[in-house]
């Protein structure tokens, strides 16, 4: 049983026995950036920061999909949100093909509806699923009933390369984003992003996402924060999180190439489990 996600995951690896990663692509009229093992991100921002032209990105080919089937006989599909990138569209047509000359094979493709952090806590618990020995159609609907109480919240200090590519309007990019000021939002139920709030200065972008994410549900349990070379505002969050929820199981991850393009420098991103370890957790004072 192997799990398959595109690299807008933000993970190389995974505890489990079988995972494989299908790059995307950052080009510009100059440059490609394969989203894999070899990708120096601090050199590919440096180099788009100083670059005037266009930059695009690219979702993986369908050939790449199923290179990434061989060898396995079940075999669980999750991409970056359908709403903003090609690869779960990719990903279908290449199961459809895959079925072609191999029938017997099972695949499910989840369309994550988010990225990176969000994509993180999925793959988390599919891999514990896979590791309970549960049939591979209990593990499918579970996943996706897990998707369902899964949230993701950002602070991003530029919004360029969102509004570049029309991944959001250059009307809200055009909110910020000088003197520290950083733009607060989510992933919203359709996979698109929605830009809600403005935080100027570390402490605020904090408290906003802390009350975004109350906002949500959350009261302790699962989250996974990632980050643009912004690991001390990361340990600051995950240091605010425990502090009102001492049993909070949070992990940090610095971001792969296409969050990493997307999010751009010292963005930050928390994705959380609004249906877990309430219980653990004292409630909350009102």
């Amino acid at each position: 049983m192997r799990i398959v996600a595109d690299s807008s995951c933000d993970l190389y690896s995974l505890d489990t026995k079988d995972f494989k990663s299908v790059p995307l692509s950052i080009y510009t009229d100059e440059r490609t950036f394969v989203d894999d093992l070899d990708l120096n991100i601090t050199e590919m921002l440096d180099y788009l920061a100083s670059y005037k032209g266009r930059s695009y990105t690219s979702c993986p080919s369908s050939d790449a999909w199923m290179k990434s089937f061989e060898g396995a006989d079940e075999i669980f599909v999750l991409t970056v949100t359908s709403s903003l990138s090609g690869s779960y569209n990719s990903a279908v047509n290449a199961v459809n093909m895959w079925h072609e000359e191999h029938p017997e094979t099972k695949i499910s493709v989840i369309d994550s509806l988010s990225t990176g952090a969000e994509e993180i806590l999925v793959l988390q618990k599919l891999a514990g699923l896979i590791k309970e020995g549960l049939p591979f159609d209990e593990i499918d609907h579970a996943i996706r009933e897990y998707l369902k109480q899964t949230r993701l919240f950002f602070s991003f200090f530029s919004l360029h390369n969102l509004s570049q590519n029309g991944r959001v309007s250059k009307a809200a990019a055009s909110i910020l984003c000088v003197l520290n000021i950083a733009v607060c939002g989510t992933a919203t139920a359709e996979g698109t992003i929605a830009v809600n709030n403005k935080a100027r200065g570390r402490h605020k972008v904090i408290r906003v996402m802390m009350e975004e994410m109350e906002k949500a549900g959350y009261h302790g349990g699962k989250a996974v924060i990632t980050h643009v070379e912004n690991e001390e505002l990361a340990e600051l969050l995950k240091e605010s999180v425990f502090k009102k929820y001492p049993f909070a199981d949070i992990d940090i991850f610095p971001a792969r190439g296409l969050c990493s393009y997307y999010m751009e420098r010292h963005g930050i991103v928390i994705a959380c489990d609004t249906g877990s370890a309430q219980h653990l957790t004292d409630p909350v004072k009102k």
